[in-house]
This record gives C-alpha cells, sequence and structure tokens, in this order.
C-alpha cells in the first residue's frame, strides 16, 4: 500500500513531532538522479535505501519522508520498498523554460534521528514541440545587382525543447537562386541565412516565393514552415552602415520602465528615399520583444518591462536598418542586466517545538530553511536573534538552521519567549526578513509551597461559637496548573496532652482555620500547632508553618468577695473606737476576679451607709476608712454595703455588707488582751488561714483556686456580747490571686498568717508556707482585736 504525500500542513506536524525527539547532522547529499519529462506518475527514480546507506526496515521505522521545495510536490517515497516514485508528470518547459540542465532539488529527512540529505533530480528532454516560426511570411528585398554570396538572414524558429530536440537545421525549397545556410551564435540558438547563388534580374522574375523549413533534432525530428517572400529590388548601390557592430551595455534591474537602453545610429551613403533609414528588432525573441523597444525613426531603446536578473541576467539581439531603397545594416546589442539587491531574504519553518519543559538544557526549539534569489553577496544571508535570549542559532547542512536553548529555562522566571528570527542579506542596502514566533515554558514541580509568613498568631476571644472562623492561613506555589494547587492540612501535633483534632479544623482548599468548640481562657489561654500546605505535583512536595492561637479573656466571671465573707452564720461586726482619728482604718474589702487583665482590674466605691459621710472607701485597695472624727452623738451601730466592680465590658459587680460598732474606752489605737490562762489564751488568740490553691494548668483546664479563710476571736468580758466576726472553713470560688493590682501569681501555695504591728498600721505578714492546716503560731502581743490583715508584699486582705 503506498503511503500518500502527505500536504504541507501535515509535513509540519511531522516534522514537528520527530524534532522533538533529537537531531543529528544534516548536510550529506545523494544523487543526481536523472528521469525523462512526461513520465508517468508512480514511475521509478531510484531506490534510496542502498543510497542511504540503510536497511529496508529502517525506512519505515527512521521515518524517511521527501520535502521539494515550492508547493508543488513532484516525489514520493515509498517506505516499504524504499523506491522514489513520479508523484506527477514533470513537464520540463513548464519547470524549466529554456534553462538547461532542468533541475529539482529536494531533500530526504530522516525521523529518527534526524538526518537531511540533500539532492538533485535532473529533468531530462524529450522532444515534444515541434519548431515555431514567429511570422506566417518573411519578406526580402533584395537588390538585382547584389553579387553572389551575398547572405540574407531570416527570421529564426522557435523551438520550447532543448539541446538537441531545439532547432538543428533549417531547410528552404527547391529554386536556382538561393540556398538556405544555418547559422549558430553563441547562445547555442541555429538561425537561418539565405545565400545568392545565381544573380537575380527583376525584368526576368521580380519576386520569387520559397517555403523555409525548420527542423529540430529529435528522433523522428518535428519541423515547422513559413512562406518567403523575396522582392527583387531596383538598384540601390549604398546599404546602412551602423557606427559600431556590437553595443554592449548594462543596465541595473531596477531600472524603471521607459529607462533609456541605448541608442543606435546607422547612416546610408543614398540620398533621398534610399538614404533614409528605419530601425527594426531583428530576429528577437518573444521575451526581447516584450522588454524592448525601438523607436524606428530616432534608434532609440528603452525598457518596454523591468528586467529581473534572476529571472534573465543577459539578452542579445540584432537590429536592423533598412534604407529606402530596401538595402540595410545590422548591428547587435548585447545588453547585460546588472543584479541589485532587490529580493529580501525568504525562510520557511520547517519544524517547531512549543511548548519546551523548564530545566531541559540544549533542546532543539525550531528548524528552518532561508534562501535569497539574489546573486553574489546580494545573495549571501546572515541568520541571527536577540542578544538577550537563551538561545541558540546554529547551521545544519544547507541554508538550514536549528535553534536550540542555551541553557535550561526556569518558567517562574519566564514562562514565554518572543524570539525575532533575522535574516540579513550581504548585499548593498541589505535587506532584512523577520521570522517572530513565541516559545512557551510548560511547568514541572520544582516548587514546593512556601507559606506567606513563617509563623501565625492568631487572636479570638474565649466563648465562641462552635466551628467559627478565626483566621487563615495562606501559601504560594510558583509552579502552575496542578504543580500550583495547594492542599492545606493539620500535622500531627508533638504535645500529647493537646487534643489539637477537637479544637480546630481546618479548610483544606483555602486554609481557613475554624474552632471545633468553645474556648475557655480561664483553662486554655494558649496552643500551637503546625500547617502543612502539599502541592498536587507529582512528586508531591510540601512546607509547613507554625500557627499559635491566643484566647482572649472575655469578662464573664463577677468579681467575689473573699472577705468579709457574706454567708457567714452571724455577721462579722468591726469595732471601732469613738476615739479614733480621722482616716483610722475600720476594715478592708477582698475580692477577686475570676477573669484577667483589665476584666480583672478591681474598683471599689461605698453604696449605702446608715450615716452618710462618716466612712469612705478608698476605690484602689477596699480600705474602709473614717471620715472624720467621731464624736458622742454619733450612732453606736452602723451598716454600710460595698460595691466591687471589675474594669470588663460588659462591667460586673458584687456588693458586701459591713457591719460597725462605735465602743468607749478605746483610748489606744489597739485593745490588749488581759492575761489569761493558757487553755482560754489559745482559744482566744486570733488565727488566721489564708489557703490559696492555684490548680496546676495542665491539659486544657485551669481547675479552681482554693482559699480558706479562718478567723476565730474570741473575746473576753464586753467583746462577747458585741458579736463573733468569724468565717466558715470551705472552698470559695477564686481565680490567680492579684497581688499588686496588674498582675496574678501563678502557682499555689497555703500560708500561715498573723498580725504584726499596731492598729495604725494594721498589717500582717505570711510566716511560713504550711500543708496542714494548722492553728497559727502567733505571740500574744502581735493579737489585736478588730483585725485586718495588709499584706506586707503588697496584696490587700
Amino acid at each position: 500500500m503506498e503511503i500518500e504525500w502527505l500536504p504541507n500542513q501535515r509535513q509540519r506536524q511531522v516534522l514537528l513531532f520527530f524534532v522533538l525527539l533529537s537531531l543529528s547532522g544534516a548536510g550529506a547529499e545523494l544523487g543526481p538522479y536523472v528521469v525523462v519529462e512526461e513520465m508517468e506518475k508512480g514511475s521509478l527514480v531510484a531506490n534510496l535505501v542502498k543510497d542511504l546507506g540503510l536497511e529496508l526496515a529502517e525506512m519505515s521505522t527512521r521515518g524517511a519522508q521527501i520535502i521539494s521545495q515550492g508547493n508543488k510536490e513532484y516525489l514520493q517515497l515509498k517506505v516499504q520498498t524504499g523506491d522514489l516514485l513520479i508523484n506527477e508528470k514533470l513537464d520540463r518547459e513548464e519547470l524549466c523554460g529554456p534553462t538547461e540542465p532542468c533541475i529539482l532539488n529536494f531533500q530526504v529527512l530522516m525521523e529518527k534521528p534526524l538526518e537531511i540529505f540533500q539532492a538533485e533530480l535532473k529533468v531530462k528532454d524529450i522532444n515534444d514541440h515541434s519548431p515555431v516560426f514567429p511570422e506566417r511570411e518573411i519578406l526580402l528585398k533584395i537588390l538585382e545587382n547584389s553579387p553572389l554570396g551575398n547572405v540574407f538572414p531570416l527570421n529564426n524558429a522557435l523551438d520550447l525543447d532543448v539541446g538537441s530536440n531545439n532547432v538543428q537545421n533549417y531547410q528552404i525549397s527547391p529554386n536556382s537562386h538561393f540556398r538556405v545556410l544555418t547559422y549558430e551564435r553563441s547562445n547555442g540558438k541555429k538561425y537561418p541565412q539565405l545565400v545568392l547563388e545565381k544573380e537575380l534580374d527583376r525584368e526576368e522574375e521580380p519576386e520569387l516565393r520559397l517555403t523555409l523549413t525548420a527542423l529540430d533534432g529529435g528522433s523522428p525530428p518535428l519541423s515547422g514552415t513559413t512562406q518567403v517572400l523575396i522582392e527583387v529590388v531596383d538598384i540601390n548601390d549604398n546599404a546602412p552602415e551602423f557606427q559600431q557592430p556590437i553595443y554592449k551595455v548594462q543596465i541595473p534591474e531596477n531600472s524603471p520602465v521607459g529607462s533609456l537602453v541605448v541608442t543606435v545610429s546607422a547612416t546610408d551613403l543614398d540620398g533621398g528615399v534610399y538614404g533614409k533609414i528605419i530601425y527594426m528588432l531583428f530576429q528577437a525573441s518573444e521575451d526581447v520583444s516584450k522588454t524592448l523597444e525601438l523607436n524606428p525613426m530616432t534608434g532609440e531603446i528603452r525598457l518596454r518591462k523591468q528586467v529581473d536578473f534572476e529571472t534573465v541576467p543577459f539578452y542579445e539581439v540584432d537590429i536592423k536598418a533598412t534604407d529606402g531603397g530596401g538595402l540595410w545594416g545590422k548591428c547587435t546589442l548585447l545588453l547585460q542586466v546588472v543584479d541589485v539587491n532587490d529580493n529580501h531574504p525568504a525562510v520557511t519553518m520547517n519544524a517547531l517545538t512549543s511548548p519546551i519543559p523548564e530545566n531541559s538544557p540544549e533542546m532543539v526549539v525550531a528548524v528552518f530553511r532561508v534562501s535569497d534569489p539574489d546573486s553574489g553577496n546580494n545573495g549571501k544571508t546572515i541568520s541571527s536573534i536577540q542578544e538577550d535570549m537563551p538561545f541558540l542559532l546554529k547551521p545544519s547542512g544547507k541554508n538550514f538552521y536549528t535553534l536550540k536553548t542555551k541553557r535550561a529555562l526556569d518558567r517562574e522566571e519566564r514562562e514565554e519567549y518572543n524570539v525575532t528570527i533575522t535574516i540579513t542579506d550581504m548585499g548593498t542596502p541589505r535587506l532584512k526578513t523577520q521570522l517572530n514566533i513565541t516559545v512557551q515554558v510548560s511547568d514541572i514541580n520544582d516548587n514546593a509551597p512556601a507559606f506567606r509568613e513563617t509563623s501565625y498568631t492568631l487572636l479570638v476571644h474565649e466563648n465562641n461559637q462552635p466551628a467559627l472562623h478565626i483566621g487563615s492561613v495562606s501559601a504560594t506555589d510558583k509552579d502552575s496548573g496542578t504543580n500550583a494547587q495547594i492542599t492545606y492540612s493539620l500535622l500531627p501535633n508533638q504535645d500529647p496532652n493537646l487534643p489539637l483534632a477537637s479544637l480546630v479544623s481546618i479548610n483544606a482548599d483555602n486554609g481557613q482555620l475554624f474552632a471545633l468548640r468553645a474556648l475557655d481562657f480561664e483553662a486554655l489561654q494558649a496552643f500551637e500547632f503546625h500547617v502543612g500546605a502539599t502541592d498536587q505535583g507529582s512528586p508531591a512536595l510540601s512546607s509547613q508553618a507554625l500557627v499559635r492561637v491566643v484566647v482572649l479573656d472575655d469578662n464573664d466571671n463577677p468579681p467575689f468577695v473573699l472577705y468579709p465573707m457574706q454567708n457567714a452564720s452571724a455577721p462579722c461586726t468591726e469595732l471601732v473606737p469613738r476615739a479614733a482619728e480621722q482616716g483610722y482604718l475600720v476594715t478592708k474589702v477582698v475580692a477577686v476576679d475570676g477573669d484577667s487583665g483589665q476584666n480583672a482590674w478591681l474598683s471599689y466605691q461605698l453604696l449605702k451607709a446608715t450615716e452618710p459621710g462618716l466612712f469612705g472607701v478608698w476605690a484602689h485597695n477596699g480600705e474602709v476608712r473614717t471620715a472624720r472624727l467621731l464624736s458622742e452623738r454619733d450612732a453606736a451601730r452602723h451598716r454600710l454595703v460595698v460595691l466591687v466592680k471589675d474594669n470588663g465590658e460588659p462591667q460586673l459587680s458584687a456588693s458586701v455588707t459591713l457591719h460597725v460598732l462605735l465602743v468607749d474606752g478605746f483610748s489606744q489605737p489597739y485593745l490588749p488582751l488581759p492575761e489569761v490562762a493558757p487553755e482560754r489564751a489559745q482559744g482566744d488568740s486570733l488565727t488566721v488561714y489564708l489557703v490559696i490553691a492555684l490548680a496546676s494548668v495542665s491539659s486544657l483546664f485551669l481547675f479552681s483556686v482554693l482559699v480558706f479563710l479562718a478567723v476565730r476571736l474570741c473575746r473576753r468580758s464586753r467583746a462577747a456580747s458585741l458579736g463573733v466576726c468569724s468565717v466558715p472553713e470551705g472552698h470559695v470560688p477564686g481565680h490567680l490571686v492579684d497581688v499588686a493590682s496588674t498582675g496574678t501569681l501563678s502557682q499555689s501555695y497555703q500560708q500561715e498568717v498573723c498580725l504584726k504591728g499596731g492598729s495604725a498600721t494594721r498589717e500582717f505578714k505570711f510566716l511560713k508556707p504550711i500543708i496542714p492546716i494548722l492553728p497559727p503560731q502567733c505571740p500574744e502581743k502581735e493579737i489585736e482585736e478588730n483585725s485586718f490583715f495588709h499584706n506586707t508584699f503588697g496584696f490587700n486582705y
């Protein structure tokens, strides 16, 4: 089965395929191969297997193909046999005209690996055209006194065939006066000439009619005829003579139509009508007649059409000057067409690879061919591309070039190149042709995703709604397509005590993070985890980033009053001597807040009082002091309501009620305790147990703060009738205790606290840490009635 000849589009697709694979040496020559014109389609030209030095099977496996010049495909290759066949009839005259030899250039391309073989096909002429005279009748006027042996040139016959198949001989019909002589010019053309062999006598025979036959060299020869009419003219003894027998002229091929080529001039010594000269082109070919125009009166020869060096570089023509008596002379014009650089170089793209993968060095991008029909330097060309391109042009066989990459390309650096191939000839002025091609770079997965930040800190408030969007992470990938598609994931947590899977989740597509449950600042203030970003390349590449979630405190805990306790079985009554000075410390309200920061900043305010203006509360530390001097007119019992507020939003508060008893007889800043028996003294001693238990922050929960206050007040004599201030033992809610009005403690501890100093300072101090609850070992001299405690560390009770 024959392989059909691929059209040009299909050829380019095939070339594109094999150029991607490899490119080996090109430029070897085959042939020349010889055929005769008019051979039938399918006729054998040659078998290329032996000429290519291949085995028959390699013709198919290596993808052998034929590339012909021009738009027509005259040859086809049968790869099963290696036969080179005629694809359509070849008309030598159509292909080459008068040019001989007739050579068709073509190339044999091997695909795997790529090789280019230059080849020539010589088309031989057959005798398929007969000679034809341009005129049906030739008129000659010959003087009757013409001497014997005179030669009279005749118009030649034209034959489209070449070589021996062109006109070779002329014959004249039998007559008694003339014979024909075949004359050959320097260009190989045969021209007939009549030779006078017998004198003419106008009175005897004024006119002769002969048949001129032109014969070509075919076998059998073909012929053509024309009539020659000879008029015998009366005597005119002077023929025109040209000033020079040969005119050699050069004219540039770009000369415009109408340009003067040359002016020929002849003179005739005769006078009157016999001296009047008319000029005409003599024995001119059709091409000459279409190219040159001769003024019959002046002898000026001008261009009828523009000449083209690449088509016809040289003209030779005879010019005849005829006088009024029919005598004539001739000269020869040798016209040389001078080549000018009037043809731009031509470039033909044979193969183009786009896109090309990045990171692939020395990749063949394109194969193209250049040509310029001019001659000499005008036809020499130089090929180049822009200097800033990562490509290199290399010659590859006669007039072939390959475009390769200099180095491996990086798509992330640049994904498309617009390459301008410039073909410049060496003529003056230089002409150039440019071909623009676009080379795209395809992506491979050579970039891992990169997070915009190496670590993220996300702030959210506690008590959030489940599935709340708490923030996002974002990564980018310099690759493209699936190589740049990123999937986000939570990486395994390194802390076994942190249940990450129950805290947060991530959207795999966009990196959005969501809280899976409500967070509690008092239980978990911050946690960290890693997020991974993985692309979809093969193999997949990934990176990771650290995410730290900081839980923000909300004001969700109201203040809690530690002292005085409001749920005691008996209210606590504070004793104040009437002799107390202004600013006397009555007691101190102690409160804590389970929140942190400004949500735990507490302020105190006297909300109600039995006698307004008698007592006041310090806003920042909760101290209750006398606002003025007391007098006998003041009531004995007073009830105060103190409001404790935090600084959160919304603001939360708590209130505590204080009972104050004004007593007489206190002339000292504190009440001394009389000596009692040891068993009574132990019972009457003021013992304060302050137990602050802070749960360690382990796992995710902050447990409770245990504060244990135990106050035993045993008063002798009248103190028993005034009431007892007592605080029952037990747990109270709380949080980290603010020791400096600005922060919190972070350890659990239990201290034994005893009074210190007098009632003016009314301070207490931590004696030592204790674990078991034991009676405080306070010296009796440091025990004071109506005691309130001031932390020497700044922790106010």
